[in-house]
């Protein structure tokens, strides 16, 4: 079975990969999108279990980013595997990272970003990765206000 994951991942180790993938999404929004980055893999201090990949700013906006990291032949797209037990997860974490501020942002989203990594073979071109991003995907109630 690990065989065969290693396999659709081009001999990675899953955690690899899914640095990887943290690591270019977060190069892509500062990058492209013009995002600060303000932390990267933070935990919530009551529940360490719960993680937002990264917190980023974008203008007065504070945004939850989750990377899903993805071979070329995965069979569930990333922002598909954002499900409801994830989304509960994301939802206590970013609750417990707005507790933790000082000021509160005006406004606040959750974003996914989808990395497919290329095949094992293609390390080091240009294209190293695909990057598909999903702004402002449904995580808080409508009056949320953290």
């Amino acid at each position: 079975m690990l065989s065969w994951f290693k396999s659709l991942l081009g001999g990675v180790r899953a955690e690899d990969a899914g640095a990887r993938g943290e690591r270019l999404a977060a190069e892509w929004l500062r990058r492209e999108r013009g995002f600060t980055v303000i932390a990267r893999n933070w935990r919530s201090p009551r529940d360490r279990r719960d993680e937002i990949d990264l917190v980023c700013r974008d203008g007065g906006a504070l945004v939850f980013v989750e990377v899903k990291t993805r071979s070329p032949n995965a069979l569930v797209p990333g922002v598909h595997a954002v499900n409801a037990r994830k989304k509960r997860v994301l939802r206590r974490a970013a609750t417990a990272y707005l507790a933790g501020l000082g000021e509160k942002p005006r406004t606040f989203r959750l974003d996914v970003v989808e990395v497919t990594l290329a095949p094992a073979g293609a390390k080091g071109t240009a294209a190293e990765a695909e990057l598909l991003h999903f702004e402002n995907v449904a995580l808080f109630p409508k009056y949320f206000r953290g």
